[in-house]
């Protein structure tokens, strides 16, 4: 299912790209990027109340609270960054770009949590990140 899911989520970043470059057209990079948040703040509540798991808030450790808001810190600012990338640049080349998240996201999964860096991820880094300088080249 995970896999799945992995995949749906593909394509969704796909639509957002390609979505966002329509519609960021003649609008403010960080208002576009307000814009956006106030929508996945509603969808991700709505479903947290479809799901009737509001109550679980009151048993998230500290420990949890730091680190998703940081995550949160760091998902508007990567938010930021992407919408006046996608404003300025073209989506055949900003999306490539950003997708370098996948390298280093695995190589900070190793150095922090240390996660196994095998040979084959090794190669798949060097993969992407040969592909994706050919995309921007």
């Amino acid at each position: 299912m995970w896999m799945i899911l992995a995949l749906l989520s593909a394509v969704f970043a796909a639509l957002t790209s390609i979505l966002a470059k329509i519609g960021i057209e003649n609008v403010n990079s960080n208002l576009a990027t307000a814009i956006r948040t106030v929508v996945v703040v509603i969808m991700a509540w709505g479903m947290v109340f479809l799901t009737n798991t509001q109550h679980g808030i009151m048993e998230i450790g500290r420990k949890s609270w730091l680190f998703l808001i940081l995550s949160g810190l760091a998902t508007g600012a990567s938010w930021l960054c992407y919408y006046k990338a996608l404003q300025m640049g073209d989506a055949s080349k900003v999306v490539p770009i950003d997708k370098l998240s996948v390298v280093i996201t695995l190589v900070l999964a190793f150095v922090f949590l240390h996660e196994e860096f095998t040979m084959k991820s090794l190669i798949g880094c060097v993969l992407i990140a040969i592909g994706t300088l050919f995309m921007v080249l």
